[in-house]
């Protein structure tokens, strides 16, 4: 594999540390052939779909390409905004105000966002940091809870673009914050904020994404963190086991997905009689079609449907300040030992004085000469 081609080597330039906040991505426009290219991308992981390619590419292109797409950007439709995806907006917004967070803090490090499936892509936004003179660079997914199928995705998208690069930056990457007491908190105090301004529920439900089951079973310890998320979360708001629910959405294909299912199980509520459901997602950090459209136009009209009279969508944590003081904190923890502050002019010159003592040319290692 050849290597990207990259500027020249120069001694004494000044040593940068960087953030990368990188989601899952989203199609450019609520067209077909841009949730074509998108779903092509994104179902095309084998992190994804673990199926042999032999097996599952002819079903991939010869079925779901065909048919999805159009039904696929009529609901994309229906959650656009002015300013694009909600999911591309809000990661947008978390990368500008994690860099102010930060500069708060002391810490002066270039934040960028990357989409795993989409734009922008990791590797442009790499190749974005190495240029402005990044030497560090700190991976932060923006999925709370770790799964083979999302986090080390954006794992595999890393080393990809590491494998072509001749001069690789100091990498670090973040695994899980599912547990992190100010991810926890955040999640709280937006659940709390809705309940003072709109009453508390007969029951809460926590929706997580799904994936298949076989997944726990091979060892992804997706399931086991995404329960715990949920009892944290239940035991700061105080609420007894009786009053929410943890349930897993967005199924895909026939498979058996973790249980319980988030529709199935507000549809019984509604059955049963439940008045009043609120619906939150923990494991999304920003709103997106999943939120916005699965859950709060197809789960609500399922609830009332079913006999519900009352269905309330909790926004995800998007730009609170509460989360943003959160992703900050975590950054900060995996930033520990990393130099994060920029040399001053004068010290900058004199290390370049000291690289080019020997009378090297710019961007010549003067231990050579």
């Amino acid at each position: 594999m050849p290597f990207q081609t990259e500027p020249p080597f120069h001694h004494g330039q000044a040593e940068r540390t960087a953030v990368l906040l990188c989601n899952l991505g989203t199609p450019d426009e609520p067209t077909a052939p841009a949730v074509r290219r998108y779903l092509a991308d994104f179902l095309g992981d084998q992190r994804v779909v673990e199926i042999p390619k032999l097996a599952w590419w002819p079903i991939l292109h010869g079925i779901i390409l065909r048919t999805r797409p159009a039904k696929s950007a009529a609901k994309y439709a229906s959650i656009w905004t002015p300013e694009g995806s909600p999911l591309a907006v809000w990661t947008a917004k978390q990368a500008t105000l994690l860099r102010g967070w930060l500069g708060q803090a002391g810490h002066s490090v270039l934040v960028r966002h990357a989409m795993r499936y989409g734009s922008p892509s990791i590797a442009s936004q790499l190749d974005a940091l190495k240029a402005e003179g990044a030497t560090r660079i700190l991976i932060l997914p923006l999925y709370p809870q770790y799964s083979g199928t999302t986090t080390a995705s954006v794992f595999d998208a890393v080393y990809s673009w590491a494998a072509r690069t001749r001069s690789v930056p100091e990498l670090r990457f973040v695994n899980r914050y599912h547990d992190h007491p100010g991810y926890i908190d955040a999640l709280a105090r937006t659940i709390e904020t809705h309940w003072k301004h709109h009453g508390q529920p007969d029951q809460l439900v926590m929706s997580f994404h799904g994936v298949p089951e076989r997944t726990l079973h091979l060892g992804d310890p997706y399931h086991c963190e995404s329960l715990k998320t949920g009892r944290l979360l239940a035991e700061r708001l105080g609420l007894r086991k009786d009053h929410y629910q943890i349930t897993f959405q967005s199924r895909f294909g026939k498979a058996k997905w973790l249980t319980p299912y988030t529709q199935p199980t507000v549809e019984a509520l509604g059955k049963a009689g439940t008045r009043r459901v609120d619906v939150v997602c923990p494991g999304f950090t920003s709103d997106c079609l999943e939120t916005l459209e699965e859950i709060n136009m197809e789960v609500r009209e399922a609830f009332l449907h079913h006999g519900g009279q009352e269905f309330h969508y909790i926004p995800c944590l998007n730009d609170s300040t509460h989360w943003i003081t959160a992703l900050s904190q975590v950054a900060q923890q995996h930033l520990a030992g990393w130099p994060t502050s920029v040399p001053d002019a004068a010290a900058l010159a004199d290390a370049r004085a000291k690289a080019l003592a020997g009378g090297a040319p710019a961007g010549v290692c003067p231990v050579a000469h």
